[in-house]
């Protein structure tokens, strides 16, 4: 048969739809990328066209002085520090309780797998609430320590049900028969079997978990008294919403005026600064991401 008549035809209707479609996620896309290039532009710009509004995707009097300032504050650090610490170690502890949670639920011959099932599904619409989680980690030792916005985060229960699904979906009940035939354990199945063939799903839960933890900052407010604890978000939210720009950059200024004009410049700095890393990771989880999030998305 000819290439031409193997084609599906497309009648007008359809061609009509895929061209709203198309303008449509086109606008969309223009949407989320505006306000990101803005940024950019202004925090590259001088300070003076941005608050005039003369600045729009392209940069106007080119100026490095906000991100001078930014680099050159030490809290800046801190909670760069502290944020990728937050995020390395928080991230490894959410993705190994959070397989390790799904993996029994995947499995049919768990005799408690639909009573688990219905209490941890609980506990997504249900909480104790602020007051008592406050009480709770004082009681354990974790108020002002790192642990305080990790432990009382460890495992997304949304995310332990998507994996569970990955895995009820992706793995045949035949591999297990197989491997118990030969003498494997559970926990050797686990290690063995489940976690290499579960890249794509616990690519998507890095990414989920790792931007969790980089944005993170109302457990810090509430959980650390200590600013050397601070993550960076804390530091961000103290220049953008507390207006406190005058204590924490602009020590050496003296005119009011131009210390306006630089916090401006700063705040759009800081926000470039504090989102690069975290988006400089999802192209590298890019290939897995579409795949882990369809395939745990299959089943209920």
């Amino acid at each position: 048969m000819e290439a031409a008549s193997q084609r599906i035809r497309e009648s007008k209707g359809d061609r009509v739809f895929l061209t709203i479609t198309y303008i449509l996620i086109g606008i969309l896309v223009l949407a989320i990328l505006y306000p990101l290039i803005y940024v950019v532009s202004a925090s590259l710009s001088d300070p003076k066209l941005v608050i005039s509004g003369k600045v729009g995707l392209i940069p106007k009097g080119f100026n490095l002085e906000a991100y001078q300032r930014v680099f050159m504050n030490h809290e800046i650090w801190i909670g760069y520090r502290n944020t990728i610490l937050y995020t390395v170690i928080g991230t490894a502890v959410n993705i190994a309780l959070t397989m390790m949670g799904a993996y029994p639920l995947s499995r049919r011959n768990f005799p408690w797998r639909r009573s688990c099932m219905v209490f941890f599904t609980i506990t997504m619409f249900f909480s104790g609430g602020i007051v008592p989680m406050y009480l709770l980690v004082r009681d354990l030792g974790l108020y002002n320590s790192m642990w305080a916005l990790i432990l009382p985060t460890a495992i997304n229960v949304y995310n332990m049900i998507v994996a569970r699904t990955f895995l009820e979906t992706t793995i045949d009940e035949q591999i297990y028969e197989s491997a118990y035939i030969d003498g494997c354990s559970n926990i050797r199945a686990f290690f063995s079997i489940v976690l290499p063939l579960s890249a794509p799903i616990m690519a998507v839960l890095v990414l989920f978990y790792a931007v969790y933890h980089w944005n993170s900052y109302f457990e810090a407010m509430i959980y650390l008294k200590d600013r050397t604890l601070y993550p960076l978000q804390l530091f961000l939210r103290e220049i953008l919403v507390m207006n406190q720009s005058d204590n924490v950059m602009m020590d050496s200024i003296e005119m009011d005026t131009s210390k306006f004009l630089v916090a401006e410049g700063v705040k759009y700095a800081v926000i470039i600064v504090s989102s690069v890393p975290i988006l400089m990771l999802y192209p590298f989880l890019q290939k897995y991401f579409v795949k882990g999030m369809m395939i745990g998305a299959l089943k209920g």
